[in-house]
């Protein structure tokens, strides 16, 4: 089990999109993925909890953040493999654990915690909470944005995960992530 958790080796770089729901997190990696002709791995929650939504009428429980969790890793090892030197993860376990955490009383599955601080990512960006809300069917904490902001910054800080902030227009967000992205990849080369 905890081998589905676990990053598969990989050469490319590893961008991880950090922050609350409806923060332009899938936005921006569609943008960073077509900009350097990559592969973005989506959010794998949205789908399997779209599913049992419209399956159950049944919101997210903490039975489901393990196959969630094992879901996006699978994800993210098959997409490393296609991408241009270059890997834009949506989401990653650190934010599953954050949500999980955030929404079960401080409980997450053992697993999941683990590799959510062992898997490494070279770039964090922690989107603000300025853009406008966007709702829909999973969507549920519109009045807890600056509280769920404030989870996942916290989380970054106490497991000192460097990361850039990304605040302003989609425009704004996109120039500040490439140019940071940009010299990430001249200290590599």
């Amino acid at each position: 089990m905890e081998k589905k958790l676990k990053q598969a080796d990989s050469n490319c770089l590893k961008i991880a999109l950090f922050g609350p729901e409806s923060t332009g997190k899938t936005t921006l990696a569609i943008q960073l993925a077509t900009h350097y002709k990559t592969k973005w791995v989506p959010e794998f929650a949205r789908e399997y909890l779209q599913k049992k939504w419209d399956d159950t009428a049944k919101i997210c429980e903490l039975k489901d953040i393990l196959p969630i969790g094992i879901g996006q890793m699978e994800l993210e090892n098959t997409l490393a493999k296609k991408a241009n030197k270059l890997l834009i993860c949506d989401t990653n376990l650190l934010e599953t654990k954050v949500y999980s955490e955030t929404y079960y009383s401080g409980k997450c599955p053992p697993e999941i915690a683990k590799y959510a601080l062992e898997n490494k990512y070279d770039l964090y960006f922690l989107t603000y909470i300025d853009t406008p809300w966007e709702a829909d069917d999973l969507r549920d904490r519109p009045d807890d944005r600056l509280l769920m902001f404030n989870a996942f910054k916290s989380t970054l800080v106490s497991n000192n995960i460097p990361y850039v902030l990304l605040k302003g227009t989609k425009e704004e967000r996109l120039t500040k992530a490439i140019t940071c992205i940009d010299k990430l990849i001249d200290s590599r080369t």
